[in-house]
């Protein structure tokens, strides 16, 4: 059962606005719906917080975790809430901390995730489920220059997946730091540029895709741009590079700012052809050839390529909803 909840769970974490943790207000703002589109929320302990404000920003997630617990907010307003702590050192304190609002808590985000802290990230992770009766779960971020070097990514990259295999029933989504990664070189993309048009950068994101998407849904970087208007080119550029991120395998994106949830949340859809194929597939009739048109007459269905393709397809539908062409 707990294979089956978390097999549908990694594909409804979708776009996932950060928040620093020391912002007011947030638990208000969630029940009132404040945030269309929102999915899941993670709120941040890392980079966001300097570090004499840390312990400040830790009470304020403490007072809102209790306040989204104890407003008991509708199932379909309450996103999936994450944590981004710091080290591992700094979840086991965390993890004191929150214990009482784990029924609210769906996990945490482990940044800079790498062979240097994969070890002792495995170990707190299962000691906390042995506590628990419900799964919490992980989000390891690839971001730091262990990754990047590309003398030693490859085995890197095995190994990180290794270490991860051991303990998959615990992971929603691998993620990847596009921000962090692009200044270990001092380099930023334009709000008419995307990040695949940045060779070492693209480079690092296509081969983490090449080790993990096969078994784990991998998300794409956070897009910095935003603003109101979705005829601006921040929502132009976000779409463009939403295309891309799905052609190349990512599901999903890290939100910083809540007008880019609904543009996220729209690429998730999937369109009405593909559903039809999808359904088709998984619905194969055995007796049949192995091969048949679209239910468009457009392409070709082969239920042995198609497979994996079609869960996905079916999964992301059934969350997020038909596009139509």
């Amino acid at each position: 059962m707990t294979k089956t909840v978390r097999a549908r769970l990694q594909y409804m974490v979708g776009g996932l606005l950060y928040s620093p943790a020391i912002n007011v207000g947030l638990a208000e703002k969630i029940d009132n719906g404040c945030f269309p589109c929102l999915t899941s929320m993670a709120f941040c302990l890392e980079d966001s917080i300097r570090d004499e404000a840390l312990e400040e920003a830790e009470a304020e997630l403490c007072r809102t975790l209790q306040a989204i617990s104890e407003r008991n907010i509708q199932k379909d307003k309450l996103p999936l809430i994450f944590i981004r702590i710091r080290t591992p050192e700094h979840m086991e304190h965390v993890h004191t901390l929150l214990s009482p609002f784990y029924d609210v808590v769906t996990g945490y985000i482990l940044p800079k995730f790498d062979l240097s802290n994969c070890d002792e990230y495995k170990r707190i992770i299962s000691s906390i489920n042995a506590e628990l009766s419900a799964p919490l779960y992980i989000m390891p971020i690839l971001e730091s220059k262990m990754i990047a070097d590309i003398a030693g990514r490859t085995s890197t990259l095995l190994k990180i997946k290794e270490n991860l295999d051991s303990m998959q029933e615990y992971i929603l989504n691998v993620r990847v730091g596009g921000n962090d990664f692009s200044n270990l070189y001092g380099l930023r993309r334009g709000v008419n540029q995307n990040i695949y048009q940045i060779g070492v950068i693209r480079d690092i994101l296509i081969d983490i895709i090449n080790v993990f998407a096969a078994d784990y849904v991998v998300s794409g970087p956070v897009w910095e741009y935003f603003g109101t208007g979705l005829s601006e080119p921040w929502a132009t550029g976000l779409q463009a590079e939403l295309s891309l991120d799905r052609l190349n395998g990512f599901i999903g994106k890290t939100s910083i700012h809540p007008s880019q949830l609904p543009l996220i949340y729209e690429s998730m859809k999937v369109k009405k052809s593909d559903y039809e194929d999808a359904l088709s597939i998984l619905g194969w009739d055995p007796s049949k050839l192995g091969v048949e048109k679209s239910s468009d007459g457009s392409r070709m269905n082969e239920v042995k390529c198609h497979g994996k393709w079609a869960l996905r397809i079916a999964t992301l539908g059934g969350i997020y909803g038909i596009r139509e062409e």
